[in-house]
């Protein structure tokens, strides 16, 4: 119990040191920013969620009074909260039979939190962190994107930018903040989530085993949910910008099941490294090709591109013997 508190108010005070980095202004704060979740998240993983809860309301609460309750509660929000959640839903998980009269010292085999509803969760956190970020600024669309306007027009014009190329850089950041940044927040997430679980499986501490990332699918719903969303996205006004949020999300989650979907068919590829290395490449420096990601991950929703190819080019099942 001790040792688990202590580890509790480790993961905190980092999780809050990195969180509050930003102050400082400099550059890699903010990578420190982005990575504030992951201690929380190990100590969740590893020692239980129970820990991580502990250490994020501590934090939460230290933070609060040395800086403000609005800044303690951000911090709640935006990397306790979800560390704490995802790491119990990595760690949850049941028994896929009660009957273990034939094997009585071994436990009976698990049946482990699917990892495509943790990747949805992941989603609504990234949507809920980025809503509650664009609504401290004002409670309408209009409101908010004044806001975020002026805030970007005094960046450009303390770099020396002149006033009718700052205001069309300005206004075409302004029309895809939101959906930007529900984006950045779903990888940022999604890279806190798969770092923490890793650190926890290479120091052991990780009760669940390493799943077969490339088998990651969505629940079928969430194509429902992402085309309410997007349709939603024409409607204007504060519903819109939420909707915007909500369809970035998703769209990002599908992103990653297409990247699944590559890992898988290029399972045969004699230079299978280097093409998913190019890939991956290209998508990091030009960013675009990333919505020819969402397409295969929805493609494959819809047609099952990955059974398919894996009842080609699988071995099938060895007979049992006698």
């Amino acid at each position: 119990m001790i040792i688990s508190l202590l580890i509790a108010g480790a993961a905190g005070c980092a999780s809050a040191l990195m969180f509050a980095s930003i102050i400082s202004g400099a550059l890699i704060s903010l990578v420190l920013f982005y990575l504030a979740p992951l201690p929380l998240m190990v100590a969740a993983m590893g020692w239980g969620p129970t820990c991580a809860a502990i250490g994020g309301l501590a934090a939460g609460l230290g933070l609060g009074g040395i800086f403000g309750v609005p800044y303690g509660a951000a911090f709640v929000l935006t990397v306790a909260l979800p560390a704490w959640w995802l790491g119990h839903l990595v760690l949850l998980g049941r028994p896929l039979t009660s009957d273990t009269s034939s094997t009585p010292n071994m436990p009976p085999p698990m049946e482990w939190y699917p990892l495509g509803r943790i990747l949805i969760w992941v989603a609504c956190f990234a949507a809920l962190t980025t809503a509650a970020a664009l609504l401290t600024l004002g409670s309408d669309a209009s409101t908010i994107t004044d806001a975020l306007r002026r805030g970007l027009l005094r960046i450009i014009n303390v770099q020396g930018a002149s006033q009718d190329r700052a205001t069309e850089v300005v206004d075409a950041f302004v029309a895809i903040a939101p959906a930007a940044a529900a984006t950045v927040a779903m990888m940022t997430l999604t890279l806190n989530l798969w770092l923490a679980a890793k650190v926890t499986a290479t120091s052991g501490r990780l009760r669940r085993p390493w799943p077969d990332i490339k088998t990651t699918m969505l629940p079928p719903m969430t194509l429902v949910a992402a085309t309410l969303a997007l349709a939603l996205c024409f409607s204007g006004g504060l519903p819109g910008m939420l909707a915007q949020i909500i369809t970035s999300s998703l769209m990002m989650a599908y992103a990653l099941v297409g990247f699944a979907v590559l890992h898988t068919v290029t399972l045969t590829l004699r230079s299978r490294i280097l093409w998913l290395s190019c890939v991956y490449a290209v998508v990091l420096v030009f960013l675009w090709p990333m919505i020819a990601m969402v397409g295969i991950g929805i493609a494959d929703t819809v047609f099952g591109f990955r059974q398919r190819y894996l009842q080609r080019h699988m071995p099938p099942p060895l007979a049992p013997t006698s």
